[in-house]
């Protein structure tokens, strides 16, 4: 083990490395985020502006930014430099439980409770697609590192791949990237039995 922390929350719900830095993040039930430097075992920074758990936590790649998604429906933008909130994305009707930067473009993809999964412009400030088919919480969704596509999991007992070529070519200008999948959806399911 390298290095041991302790946080006044009982539970934390959510991670993420820096990219470059010896950092990580920690997202709380009760509503805190907090900006370790692992390294030196130092709490750098609390961040507290939600009400309620906050599950879903990410970093950029590249700008001093992180995305925090939580039990209040809200996803909020922060400057980790400045050391506070620039805007809140509102749109989800229940808990978020994810939330990541794509690592390309001004995306962050979003999953929750109302069983949706929400692409957001961050730079715009806008909810540029909502994807729909899970018919109960949506767990997780993440970019893939290279191709268009997203995947997602649900309690619904579905694992599902979605194609956002036509997202990226009616918001992005720039060459494809990759090679396309044939498949638009691909679900992936499994009948859990006890």
């Amino acid at each position: 083990m390298l290095t041991k922390f302790e946080s006044k929350s009982n539970r934390v719900k959510g991670l993420a490395f820096h990219p470059q830095r010896p950092w990580i993040l920690t997202s709380l039930h009760n509503g805190v985020i907090q900006l370790w430097d692992y390294r030196m075992g130092t709490l750098l920074e609390r961040f507290d502006e939600h009400d309620g758990p906050v599950r879903g936590i990410d970093f950029h790649h590249v700008q001093p930014l992180l995305v925090s998604g939580g039990d209040d429906y809200r996803i909020k933008v922060w400057d980790y430099k400045l050391r506070r909130c620039l805007f809140t994305l509102l749109g989800h009707l229940d808990y978020i439980r994810t939330v990541n930067f794509h690592g390309e473009y001004p995306w962050v993809v979003s999953a929750s409770d109302d069983q949706t999964i929400r692409i957001w412009n961050w730079q715009s400030r806008s909810c540029v697609s909502v994807l729909t088919g899970h018919n109960h919480y949506v767990m997780c969704a993440s970019f893939h590192p290279k191709d268009d596509l997203i995947v997602s999991a649900s309690l619904d007992q579905t694992v599902r791949v979605w194609d956002i070529t036509g997202l990226r070519k009616k918001t992005v200008r720039g060459p494809p990237r990759g090679n396309r999948n044939p498949y638009h959806l691909i679900i992936i399911t499994r009948t859990w039995r006890q």
